[in-house]
């Protein structure tokens, strides 16, 4: 099997004409007219316009305690959510974004403070990834940790920026089920929680040929 391990194309093969802000607050929107090089050819493609939101850079981390057979999600509202048929509350991994020049594993570690009153000791780290790269400029950074985890769940987040999340303390068992319940709607929860169907798969095939 070929691995495509670099882009076809790089910098060079293409043009931004003319990019002006629409608007700037939390998230910035930019208006671009740009022209990039054609598959198999040497000439570029008829200039188009895009719209970029531009987003800081973010980090994840799912925490989860192999010993306590459990793993932390959070629940909170989520605009980009308010026409969902279910609910604009969404359960996800702890995240949030780099503040400045911040590490992106300084980020989830006081993130994980902020959301779920966990300390974070050792992180590895997943993938990096744009969850929108058709609009958005967003970068994710995806960790996972093991650490321990309340003996219940709470109310957290930090009120002065709007903040209302609810710690969910999630059993191994359960974890297929929320898998296939249609609850899960975001790509880092998904990918996260993948990682650990696929470890907790290989600490029982361990378990077995230890016995």
């Amino acid at each position: 099997m070929k691995i495509i391990d670099s882009a076809s194309y790089n910098k060079k093969d293409y043009e931004i004409l003319e990019r002006e802000y629409q608007y700037q607050g939390f998230v910035k929107v930019e208006k671009l007219s740009i022209r990039h090089r054609l598959f198999g050819r040497d000439d570029f493609i008829a200039p188009i316009q895009r719209e970029l939101i531009q987003r800081k850079t973010a980090a994840g981390v799912l925490i989860y305690n192999d010993q306590q057979q459990k793993f932390a999600l959070i629940e909170q509202f989520r605009v980009g959510a308010i026409d969902d048929p279910e609910s604009p509350w969404q359960l996800e991994i702890i995240a949030g974004v780099l503040d400045g020049d911040e590490a992106p594993e300084t980020c989830v570690r006081r993130e994980a403070l902020e959301e779920s009153g966990c300390q974070i000791h050792d992180l590895t780290h997943l993938f990096s990834f744009y969850p929108s790269a058709g609009a958005c400029s967003e970068l994710f950074h995806l960790y996972f940790a093991e650490a321990e985890l309340p003996q219940e769940g709470g109310v957290f987040g930090m009120p002065d920026e709007g903040e209302n999340i609810q710690l969910h303390l999630i059993d191994y068992a359960d974890l297929s089920a929320l898998m296939t319940s249609g609850r899960l709607k975001n790509a880092p929860v998904i990918m996260a929680l993948q990682w650990l169907q696929q470890h907790i798969h290989t600490q029982s095939v361990c378990l077995e040929e230890r016995t």
